[in-house]
């Protein structure tokens, strides 16, 4: 093919592309769905069933938290080997069967008041009846080198997804909160020792999760230290630990017959709801708020997912939030009477 039918291909293709996205932006949505997660895939899933007309926004890559998962064995109905890249790969298969439109755009602002909401995105502006926020969140990292690389080698932040992996191994957790203990105590199930490592000499959970993990008879504590170092060749094999009373530096490495440890890190999450500050009603923590029915407090506005006040953060939990959250808006965009929607 000569270059200048390779270049006409590729004009039209861009061509096409820019004419698609001219049309998302001036389409008025049944509900506009923030996040390609499995809650945002969920909610047009669900969408998609009830004759809605859905627009997924996402950012970047599909999937949120779960696509660095290597194997999910907890989600109910998933096949022999599945990974969070297959299962998400199949979720927007079924969205976009159901008619859900997809754009690839960064929110930088939203007006969430009004019968018609206006996400405004780095590329244009987009307007829905109702919105869906499944922005998620993220774990809270250490920041040391070597975290990235090894995360889902040996570095994990979920002790529900990642603990069988570590049977008969020992595993060290980072964090002293309610979390990290109660995780620690929860991984003592599969892995043969467990260690916590932990900032200060003193533990941030409640008494009664305190009282449980320094009884336990398979968990003992390293304190006043963190992690500064991860390293491996493909896998988790070793780590430097500083102590921050005396920053004496201790390298520890994975026993020789093991040929690797778990580390788990329990520190907090942090929620991508920035942009929704002073506009939506957030708890202690800057997770939206929502009620039962995912309703914030602002009629028409719906929060699925990690992003929201909730005890389980899980692919499932995620999921059904997403359905939720889409048969609350298709409920709002019935009831309420068609003249609030102008034709646009």
């Amino acid at each position: 093919m000569k270059n200048s039918q390779k270049c006409d291909i590729i004009q039209e293709k861009q061509t096409k592309a820019e004419s698609e996205s001219k049309i998302k932006m001036e389409k008025l949505y049944d509900v506009i769905i923030i996040g390609a997660g499995p809650a945002g895939l969920s909610a047009a899933l669900y969408a998609g069933r009830a004759n809605l007309s859905a627009l997924i926004i996402e950012k970047g890559k599909e999937g949120g938290q779960i696509v660095l998962t290597n194997e999910i064995e907890n989600y109910p109905g998933s096949i022999e080997g599945e990974s969070g890249p297959t299962l998400i790969g199949r979720m927007s298969g079924q969205a976009e069967k159901f008619g859900a439109e997809k754009v690839y755009d960064t929110i930088t602002d939203v007006n969430l008041d009004g019968d018609v909401k206006l996400i405004k995105g780095q590329k244009g502006e987009y307007k829905g009846k109702t919105v869906i926020i499944a922005t998620g969140a993220h774990p809270r990292q250490i920041g040391c080198p070597g975290e990235r690389e090894f995360t889902g080698k040996g570095v994990s932040y979920c002790a529900t997804c990642d603990a069988a992996f570590f049977e008969d191994l020992h595993v060290y957790v980072v964090g002293g909160g309610d979390a990290a203990i109660e995780e620690a105590i929860f991984i003592t199930n599969f892995a043969r020792q467990v260690t916590v490592i932990n900032w200060t000499d003193f533990l941030l959970a409640a008494k009664s999760i305190q009282e449980k993990g320094l009884n336990h008879p398979k968990i003992d504590f390293m304190w006043n230290s963190v992690v500064t170092e991860l390293r491996g060749d493909g896998i988790l094999t070793s780590m430097t630990v500083k102590d921050t009373v005396t920053g004496e530096l201790r390298n520890i490495d994975a026993d020789e017959d093991d040929g690797t440890f778990g580390l788990f890190v329990f520190i907090g999450f942090i929620p991508h709801s920035e942009i929704f500050a002073g506009k939506l009603d957030f708890d202690e923590y800057n997770y939206i708020k929502t009620d039962e029915n995912l309703r914030t407090n602002i009629p028409g506005v719906f929060a699925a997912g990690d992003v929201r006040s909730k005890s389980l953060r899980q692919v499932v939990t995620a999921a059904a939030d997403g359905a939720i959250a889409a048969v609350q808006a298709e409920k709002y965009v019935a009831n309420e009477p068609e003249k609030v929607f102008p034709v646009l």
